[in-house]
């Protein structure tokens, strides 16, 4: 979840931009489709099912986006490369997604915008790592060279962090090895040697390191201590055409982040409803 609310520069990358709604004129066209509440637009919106996403979860749940006029429909993805084409073919009207994969994204000409920040790095220890079995020879980032190294989804956030920490440890990182390993199998990746790495975001990070992962680097602080890590976008033509709809949601989803960040106890009890993680193993997030 962001716990600094403050906008940075990915470092070494490009500098992306959240686009602020303004109040526009107008109506919204869309109207509530088939199974929606009475009054309300039905949206959907793609999210990775892990703690970072927990304020959305949280401000359906307390009728935030209700308040504004919008029937959330909350749709599970495994990254922000595998949402971008649900966004772009109008699967979900908006979605969840690290910055690399979105400015990925543009660089192929494809029109997309953030319309409210996500996450930001929580520092060490952080949300985000990169795991070995504790028996593992891997001690350092610099180890990582020459391995296989399990990330959710390639050209993302995730390896382009962990590459540049390599490099900054003295690795030659363009010898890593990235496969595709979800995080909800990342632990048992990484246990059973089917990659020598994993890269694990919370609730699965806490319970790895629980059952014996040891972490080699917190990869996103270790990047940049103030790093932006994902927000929510749309398309271009969404926030064209649907601008009272954008708004609504944005309104929506900044105060579901504010509420998050002053209410941690409903944070880890909200995760355990879209996630396998129970209060006990949350205690300590």
């Amino acid at each position: 979840m962001n716990r600094s609310m403050t906008k940075s520069m990915l470092v070494g990358l490009a500098t992306v931009s959240v686009v602020t709604v303004s109040a526009c004129a107008g109506s919204n066209s869309a109207s509530p489709a088939d199974g929606g509440k009475p009054g309300l637009t039905k949206i959907n919106v793609g999210v990775i099912p892990i703690v970072d996403t927990a304020p959305i979860w949280l401000g359906k749940k307390k009728g935030f986006f209700a308040a504004e006029g919008l029937d959330i429909n909350i749709q599970s993805t495994t990254g922000g490369a595998a949402s971008i084409p649900g966004v772009v073919a109008g699967s979900y009207d908006f979605a969840f997604g690290n910055y690399v994969s979105v400015m990925v994204a543009k660089d192929k000409g494809l029109d997309l915008k953030y319309v409210a920040n996500g996450n930001s790095t929580g520092g060490t220890p952080d949300f985000g790592a990169v795991i070995v079995p504790k028996d593992s020879p891997v001690k350092k980032p610099a180890d990582l060279a020459g391995k296989t190294v399990g990330v959710n989804n390639l050209a993302n956030i995730g390896d382009t962090t962990i590459r540049s920490v390599v490099e900054k440890d003295g690795g030659d990182a363009s010898k890593i090895k990235f496969v595709e390993v979800a995080f909800p199998d990342a632990e048992s990746a990484a246990k059973n040697k089917q990659v020598d790495a994993a890269w694990i975001l919370d609730p699965f990070l806490d319970s790895a390191v629980a059952n014996g992962a040891r972490v080699v680097t917190f990869n996103y602080s270790a990047f940049d201590p103030n790093l932006d890590v994902a927000g929510y976008f749309t398309t271009g033509d969404t926030i064209k055409n649907n601008p009272k709809e954008v708004k609504e949601f944005t309104t929506a989803m900044n105060k579901s982040l504010v509420f998050a960040q002053a209410h941690p106890d409903e944070v880890r009890q909200i995760v355990t409803t879209y996630t396998k993680m129970t209060a006990d193993q949350l205690k300590t997030m």
